[in-house]
């Protein structure tokens, strides 16, 4: 008689497949407890980023962003500007804030050309180099904010949604408190002390600086992360895997780094992208109204308060550069946001 081929089972060499013997050789207790341990591997190692034996998640996020094609164009906008801003001083050979000799004031006022590709403002430096350098300093200021919030809300988030009770009472409700205050006016008053304290304990740099703008923007701007991460850790804990885990012995930090915060990995990254753009935008908003970064800094948002009496003559220029670069950047993090956003939604069929 012809031998035919035996089902292939899970075996030995497969590398989330419950071994074979160990099913046949388990009574019904410990075939249970085997299953459950391959259950809680195969979900963990087909997450977002895993590269598990169901496909490989992280070259089809990759793959569905790429395909969003505006997310695609805006990252590539966004790194050809952050390099030209690390480079400004090699982008553009003029100085900063160059010696106001006489030559320099004589070549103020001056319109885009070649040489001066931004025009001249109305002391003679190079309009290029500062918004490069602003550019750099709006940077810097979102992506720090956004490093800071992320942390701060994705620790409270996290131990608010994994241990519950009278510990997701307590932050939720300061959450909540630090949530509803107006924002802008908070900024405003201590943006505009220039020796800021905590209640008198310790002190922090003021907002003109770089480092005191991101500390001051990341302490209002957590707490929609941390109400996303704990949103989310309510939902996954009750799922099969993590029930799995903690029956099997695992403890609650365990679980936490291993099982839920990597799958909410996705909600925290579109938040941290956008973070990026809304904390660029306050920036530019708070030295506008004069309690941001301030001269001989430069920012888009004081480069824009100091050209706002030009709308409309032939120095228009000098508002219209830092204001298109302000929106093309908060323009293009929005979009890889979006881009991101659908890119490690699970629920896209693969392709």
């Amino acid at each position: 008689m012809p031998n035919h081929p035996s089902p292939k089972y899970p075996s030995d060499d497969h590398p989330t497949g419950v071994p074979q013997a160990r099913v046949r050789e388990a009574g019904g207790g410990e075939m249970a407890a085997v299953a459950t341990s391959a259950l809680v591997d195969l979900t963990v190692e087909s997450g977002p980023f895993g590269t598990g034996p169901i496909g490989r998640p992280g070259s089809d996020v990759g793959r569905r962003f790429f395909r969003h094609r505006l997310a695609a164009a805006s990252l590539v906008i966004l790194i050809v500007l952050g390099g030209l801003a690390a480079f400004a001083g090699v982008v553009s050979p003029y100085p900063e804030n160059p010696t106001l000799t006489r030559a320099v004031l004589a070549g103020g006022r001056q319109q885009p050309t070649w040489s001066h590709p931004f025009g001249t403002d109305k002391t003679g430096r190079d309009q290029l180099t500062l918004v490069l350098h602003a550019l750099q300093k709006s940077l810097l200021v979102g992506l720090g904010v956004a490093l800071l919030s992320t942390v701060v809300g994705v620790t409270i988030g996290a131990l608010a949604g994994t241990r519950g009770g009278w510990l997701d009472s307590l932050l939720m409700r300061f959450t909540d408190l630090v949530l509803v205050l107006p924002a802008l006016a908070v900024l405003l008053i201590v943006a505009k002390n220039p020796e800021p304290t905590f209640f008198g304990l310790f002190e922090f740099p003021p907002a003109t600086e770089v480092g005191g703008m991101i500390l001051i923007l990341a302490a209002l701007g957590w707490m929609p992360m941390a109400r996303i991460v704990r949103g989310e850790l309510l939902s996954l804990r009750e799922r099969e895997y993590v029930e799995g885990a903690r029956a099997s012995g695992a403890s609650e930090l365990r679980i936490a780094l291993r099982h839920l915060l990597p799958n909410a990995i996705g909600a925290i990254i579109v938040f941290a992208t956008l973070e990026v753009g809304l904390a660029i935008l306050t920036e530019a908003t708070l030295s506008f109204l004069g309690a941001g970064i301030q001269p001989p800094d430069v920012s888009l948002g004081n480069l824009i308060a100091d050209a706002e009496d030009t709308v409309g003559t032939s120095l228009s220029y000098l508002i219209i550069f830092p204001g298109f670069v302000l929106f093309l950047v908060v323009l293009c993090v929005n979009f890889v946001g979006d881009g991101l956003r659908d890119a490690l939604d699970p629920h896209r069929s693969r392709s």
